[in-house]
């Protein structure tokens, strides 16, 4: 038998911008410091993007110690790094990498949108490694709209890109069994969405505005929920879009420092020792950043 979760309550996203970039974070902020292992949530647009724009501000930058999700609501992606991986991931599709033990990677616009512009709205995601997965090593997926199965429901559907909805599985298979999805409503639609006891759940409102319980859930909220169920019933009067997901929590120590997110100081110090001696996965030039 299902029992609906108890929303408990909901946080604003802060702006914050980056440069022209429209910015919003709704994790970490005040009050809520992550909701582990999901440890940061970043916002990019709805904008629009002129003729000869300058593109997207990410340049080569390190991580160590957890992964990034990226979804590209609207425009495109260029992706390199220095495990070798390059793509171009247009609307609909979605960035996977694994940082791990080290990797230096830059997201930026193509030249093709710094070119035109255009429309542009990504989320990036931080989802954080149990200390036993932090050094593993680094990989990435990137993955177009149509790779990413769409789950028919009630007045919406489901984009779902990791674990599991139902008797459909998501492409992705996340090193800690990660589900995400984004969930889109139509106009009067309502959806009852997984939520397994003992889970962290991801509840942010990209658009529009939402009805759990019979409590509003105004646009660019995260909600959090008490374990007290095991599904999330969703309602829309105007259509919403939603980034949801669930995941085991780690219960671990978080030590971040910029782009490295660890367990200890002790490791802090040692990524920033081994980023600055070349070691992150064949440190190199990044064919193809800026072009």
């Amino acid at each position: 038998m299902t029992r609906p979760r108890s929303l408990t309550t909901t946080h604003a996203a802060m702006r914050d911008d980056i440069g022209d970039l429209v910015t919003r974070r709704p994790v970490p902020g005040p009050g809520l410091a992550q909701v582990d292992p999901f440890l940061f949530l970043n916002h990019h647009g709805p904008q629009v993007y002129g003729p000869n724009n300058a593109g997207l501000p990410f340049g080569p930058h390190p991580h160590r110690g957890f992964e990034t999700v990226t979804f590209i609501l609207s425009g495109s992606l260029a992706h390199h790094d220095t495990g070798g991986h390059q793509s171009v991931i247009a609307a609909g599709g979605v960035q996977w990498m694994t940082a791990g033990s080290g990797l230096i990677h830059a997201e930026v616009s193509p030249p093709d949108f710094k070119r035109d512009g255009g429309a542009l709205e990504i989320l990036q995601l931080w989802v954080n490694l149990p200390s036993r997965l932090k050094m593993t090593a680094p990989r990435y997926t990137g993955l177009q709209a149509e790779a990413i199965p769409v789950l028919a429901e009630a007045g919406g559907h489901v984009e779902l890109v990791s674990g599991a909805f139902g008797a459909a599985e998501g492409p992705i298979r996340s090193l800690t069994g990660v589900m995400l999805a984004v969930v889109r409503l139509a106009p009067g639609a309502a959806i009852t969405l997984p939520a397994p006891r003992g889970r962290s759940v991801l509840f942010y409102t990209v658009a529009g505005s939402v009805d759990v319980g019979g409590n509003p859930v105004a646009p660019w909220r995260l909600a959090t929920f008490a374990d007290d169920g095991d599904v999330i019933r969703v309602s829309s009067a105007d259509g919403a879009v939603l980034l949801f997901g669930h995941a085991d929590p780690i219960d671990e120590p978080v030590v971040a420092h910029g782009p490295f997110v660890m367990t200890t100081r002790e490791e802090i110090s040692d990524a920033i020792r081994d980023y600055q001696a070349g070691r992150f996965n064949g440190t190199g030039p990044l064919l193809g950043v800026g072009a």
